[in-house]
């Protein structure tokens, strides 16, 4: 701050202390804006942090986990980051809030992991590999410790999604980690109103189906081409399982992947940091409906993960499924199929 010295007053003319009188408004004028403009920056930015829910899965895994990779930083390129990143992204189907309920249906009594996918970042930045797990794939789940105290027990041909259902967030990351042996370094969970809301502040999303939809379920009915949805309509597209193919999860993968890249292509069009008003929407959108593992819990976090995305583009991001084939035990499930499975996750370590 700036301390404006001015003569005694009975020393100036009176033009004199006309200017000397304004330049003193005007200095006062912009040190209030200043401190205003540093609460109000200060107060978004605690909002926006406290919007986040943070779960310390670290914490509750301890070290038996598998290990980090470890890269070594590329001298022709310092600048960018050096450290590859695998990301557990679930969508919830949480039904707690009106919101959820309206969305989702169903009681408000649990949730599960509706959608999973493990986001490889790699050390660039430049490209990522997003692996879909199919909910229906049986899988042993470890035993986890449960938010309320105590342990679940180690279940052998148990659905994927139980693991979320059983556990929250860190039965669902450990039973991800068992099964590919690959490491975790962050958690993102959103809901079914977090999507929706996220869908619309980006001002809707293009996808093109290639074949008509209709689900009794999911309410959704379109005809096969190219649609622009808003977030309701997106969010029972991601959902959307007996309207098309053979009615099982393995369809809405397909569905699900081309989600991602249409919101991938919506946010690249978007030069959100060069129109603040239009950031603090958006970020008011996403972090209100986010769960975050206590690595990615803030904004600054958010910011500086979002920040070393700058150059991965939509036709950067390659989307497959773990590989699987049906359950001997179920016609209805799925098993993870080797080898096949087993090369994609030591592509990701």
């Amino acid at each position: 701050m700036f301390l404006l010295v001015t003569g005694h007053h009975g020393d100036q003319d009176p033009e004199t202390g006309l200017r000397s009188r304004a330049l003193r408004i005007a200095g006062l004028t912009l040190a209030g804006t200043l401190v205003l403009g540093a609460g109000a920056a200060g107060w978004a930015y605690w909002h926006l942090s406290d919007n986040i829910t943070g779960v310390d899965i670290d914490s509750a895994l301890g070290d038996n986990r598998p290990p980090k990779p470890v890269t070594t930083p590329s001298p022709s390129a310092p600048a960018a980051p050096s450290e590859a990143l695998n990301i557990l992204v679930l969508g919830s189907d949480s039904r707690s809030g009106k919101e959820n309920r309206r969305l989702g249906g169903g009681d408000s009594s649990g949730a599960r992991s509706d959608t999973a996918m493990v986001v490889h970042l790699d050390a660039g930045r430049t490209s990522a590999t997003v692996v879909s797990i199919p909910r229906d794939t049986l899988v042993t789940r470890p035993s986890c410790p449960r938010p309320s105290g105590g342990s679940t027990e180690v279940a052998h041909h148990s659905m994927f999604n139980s693991a979320y259902e059983v556990g929250g967030p860190v039965c669902a990351v450990k039973t991800v980690e068992a099964m590919t042996n690959v490491r975790m370094d962050h958690y993102l969970e959103i809901d079914f109103s977090g999507f929706a809301r996220l869908v619309d502040a980006l001002g809707g999303v293009t996808v093109t189906t290639d074949e008509d939809i209709a689900d009794e379920d999911s309410h959704l009915r379109l005809k096969a081409g190219t649609h622009h949805l808003d977030g309701t309509q997106a969010l029972a597209l991601a959902r959307t399982r007996h309207g098309i193919g053979d009615g099982s999860d393995l369809g809405r993968i397909g569905l699900q992947q081309k989600l991602v890249k249409a919101l991938l292509e919506q946010i690249s069009s978007q030069d959100l940091l060069t129109d603040p008003a239009e950031l603090y929407r958006v970020a008011d959108t996403v972090t209100a409906g986010l769960t975050t593992d206590t690595g990615l819990d803030s904004l600054a976090e958010l910011t500086r993960l979002g920040q070393s995305l700058q150059g991965l583009s939509a036709g950067g991001v390659r989307t497959v499924m773990m590989p699987v084939v049906q359950a001997p035990s179920d016609p209805n499930r799925v098993v993870a199929e080797e080898p096949e499975a087993e090369k994609l996750w030591e592509s990701l370590r």
